[in-house]
C-alpha cells in the first residue's frame, strides 16, 4: 500500500509540474462534476431539451453518487494531500478518496450520453469530458491514480447495468399502480441510505490518523468528515423524489420537452424559480447538522427537489400551456 501511495504521489507531482496554466481548466473540469453544476444542468436538459436523456442522466448520476459513498465508507482511503505536504492541495474534499466520485460519475453520466446518441461525435465529446474530469482530480491532488481508475471501473459497470436494466424496469413500472411505484421508489431510496449507514456503523471505531488531519488542516479548505451521511441522504432523497414525480405526472399524461424555443426558455425560467425556493430557500429554513432531525429534513428537501424537476414543474408547465403532455 505504501508503494502504491508513493508512486501515486510521483504521478501527481509530474502533473502539477506541467505548470499553473492548467489550474483554470482543471478547476472548470472539477466544477463540471459538482452538485451545483448538475442541479443547474439536469433541469434545463429535462425541461427544455430532451426529457428522456435527462431522466437517464439524472438516475445514473444519483445511483453513482450513492454507490460511491458506500465504497468510500468501506475503503476508508486517504486523499493525496492528507498523506503528504509534497503535493499542492489545489482543491479540498471532506470525504474519503477511494474511489473517485468525479471519475465514477463522469464515465456514468457522459457514457450515458454517448450510449444514448450512439454516434461518434457524441462519444468523442463523452470521452473528452471523462478524461478531462478524471485527470483534473490528479492535478488538483485530491485523488491518487488508483482512486481514479477504480472510479472509472465502477462507473463503467454501473453504466452497463443501468442500460441493461432500463427497458425491463420501465416496462415493469408501467404496469404498477401509482402507489406501488412511489412505494418502490421510497424502498429503493431508503435501502441505499441503510446500506451506507450500516457500512459506516461497521467501521464506527475507525479513527483518522493524526497526520492526515494535520496535513488536511495545513492545506486549508473543508475539514475531513469522511463518514458523513449527508451526501447519501441528498442523492437517495433526490432519486426518490425524481421517481415519485415521474409516476405522479404520468397520471396527467406525462411530460416531454417539446415546443418552441420561447416555450422551452419560459419553462426553464418558471422551473428555476421553484428550484431556487426548494434548494436554497428551504436550506435556510430547515435545520442542518449531522443528527437524525437534520437528516430527516435534508431527505425531505432533496425529495422535493427531485419531485419538482420531474413532476411539480411539468405540472405547472401544463397548466400554463407551456407544453403538451407526452401522451
Amino acid at each position: 500500500m505504501e508503494n502504491l501511495l508513493h508512486n501515486g504521489i510521483l504521478v501527481i507531482l509530474a502533473f502539477q509540474n506541467w505548470g499553473e496554466w492548467l489550474l483554470g481548466p482543471m478547476k472548470l473540469f472539477r466544477f463540471l462534476g459538482t452538485e451545483d453544476f448538475y442541479i443547474l444542468a439536469i433541469p434545463v436538459l429535462y425541461w427544455s431539451i430532451d426529457s428522456a436523456l435527462a431522466l437517464r442522466v439524472g438516475v445514473i448520476m444519483l445511483l453513482s453518487s450513492s454507490v460511491n459513498t458506500i465504497f468510500k465508507f468501506a475503503f476508508q482511503a486517504p486523499r493525496p494531500y492528507w498523506v503528504t505536504t509534497d503535493v499542492k492541495a489545489l482543491s479540498a474534499e471532506s470525504s474519503f478518496g477511494v474511489p473517485s466520485g468525479h471519475a465514477q460519475n463522469a464515465i456514468s453520466i457522459w457514457g450515458m450520453v454517448g450510449s444514448y446518441f450512439r454516434n461518434k461525435w457524441a462519444w468523442a465529446v463523452a470521452i473528452f469530458f471523462i478524461l478531462g474530469i478524471s485527470l483534473s482530480r490528479l492535478y488538483l491532488a485530491v485523488h491518487f491514480p488508483h482512486d481514479t481508475v477504480l472510479g472509472l471501473l465502477i462507473g463503467f459497470f454501473l453504466l452497463w447495468a443501468v442500460n441493461r436494466a432500463w427497458n425491463p424496469v420501465a416496462a415493469w413500472t408501467q404496469k404498477q399502480s401509482l402507489g406501488k411505484q412511489i412505494f418502490s421508489a421510497l424502498a429503493g431510496s431508503l435501502t441505499l441510505i441503510f446500506v451506507s449507514a450500516f457500512v459506516a456503523w461497521i467501521f464506527r471505531d475507525w479513527t483518522m490518523p493524526t497526520a492526515w488531519l494535520q496535513n488536511a488542516a495545513r492545506a486549508g479548505g473543508e475539514a475531513p468528515h469522511p463518514f458523513s451521511l449527508s451526501g447519501i441522504i441528498s442523492s437517495a432523497g433526490t432519486l426518490f423524489g425524481l421517481f415519485a414525480g415521474l409516476a405522479w405526472i404520468d397520471q396527467y399524461g406525462g411530460f416531454k420537452a417539446s415546443g418552441s424555443s420561447k416555450e422551452r426558455f419560459l419553462r426553464y425560467l418558471v422551473g428555476l424559480v421553484g428550484l431556487i425556493i426548494i434548494y436554497i430557500g428551504l436550506k435556510v429554513v430547515f435545520p442542518s447538522g449531522e443528527n437524525f432531525i437534520a437528516f430527516l429534513f435534508r431527505y425531505l428537501r432533496y425529495s422535493l427537489l427531485g419531485f419538482w424537476v420531474s413532476g411539480g414543474a411539468p405540472f405547472i408547465f401544463l397548466k400554463l400551456n407551456l407544453t403538451d403532455s407526452s401522451k
